[in-house]
């Protein structure tokens, strides 16, 4: 069956999605339709305490939720509880919000989306161009996510000609290169930035991204050379590819005296970036 997680953005909150092509329905993260509608701090006992309640009111809603495994704050895939457009919809009706009615009209826009994808694939790209923009990012920084995205699939590839499995093993191999690159894991890497839900490549400067990509291509090309049969060779493959970033990222910090690695996130990047904008207005209007 093929299957392809995507974050989407409602409100500059990430929701989290998955579109089945076998069955041409996206499942979408309940707890992320929470915490997108009612902005609580604690959206998982939010959900506890709404299905215990629709449960005493007699609906069968919340029995017919289901669960898939999506990338999680510590960045690696665990099960969570999912529902289709149809279940959301309904789901939604129980929560009093503001933003409910445009959360709908985003959901029916999420579906007209996917099949103007299926038809043209260059519109996927097009979108995440455009909800990066949305978000504040600059024009250099998306341009290198998008190819960073590219690179991604292209390894994630490789390991799927290899017979490796989504999930676990690809969490695994993805964190060795974290860890040989950066010098952390991607666990430890999302703590230092201040992260929880939020994916770690979105808030990654230019050049961490750069040395990302060179990571996961170079681990990409050494796999194609060499050809590991198990995933223990494909495990020393991805610390040689994470390796090789990991030369240039110490070079680069011997002769500029910074480090790449920092716990700058989007949030400090876009922040700092509107206040630069803000005092270059006021200076022009000063003069």
């Amino acid at each position: 069956m093929s299957k392809e997680n995507v974050i989407k953005i409602f409100e500059q909150k990430q929701v989290r999605t998955h579109w089945d092509e076998e069955k041409e329905l996206w499942y979408i993260s309940v707890i992320d339709v929470i915490e997108a509608l009612t902005e609580t701090d604690r959206p998982r006992k939010y959900w506890n305490d709404l299905k215990t309640k629709l449960k005493k009111e007699g609906s069968e809603l919340s029995e017919k939720i289901g669960q898939l495994k999506m990338t999680a704050t510590d960045g690696k895939m665990r099960e969570t509880d999912v529902a289709d457009t149809e279940q959301i919809f309904r789901l939604i009706q129980s929560i009093p919000s503001p933003k409910a009615e445009p959360f709908k009209l985003w959901l029916a826009q999420l579906a007209s989306e996917r099949l103007d994808e299926m038809q043209d694939p260059e519109i996927t790209i097009d979108r995440a161009l455009e909800q990066y923009l949305k978000l504040g990012y600059s024009e250099s920084w998306i341009n290198q996510r998008l190819k960073s995205i590219e690179i991604r699939k292209e390894l994630t590839d490789e390991w799927k000609k290899r017979g490796l499995k989504e999930g676990v093993q690809f969490a695994t191999l993805t964190d060795i290169i974290t860890n040989a690159w950066s010098g952390n894991t991607t666990k430890e890497y999302k703590v230092l930035k201040g992260l929880k839900n939020e994916n770690l490549r979105d808030n990654m400067t230019n050049t961490e991204l750069i040395l990302n990509m060179l990571a996961e291509a170079s681990t990409k090309d050494i796999s194609q050379a060499t050809n590991p049969k198990t995933f223990k060779e494909s495990a020393k493959v991805a610390l040689q590819g994470g390796n090789v970033a990991k030369v240039a990222r110490l070079e680069l910090e011997a002769k500029t005296g910074k480090k790449v690695v920092t716990s700058l996130n989007a949030k400090t990047i876009l922040k700092e970036k509107n206040e630069l904008v803000r005092i270059d207005k006021k200076k022009t209007n000063d003069k």
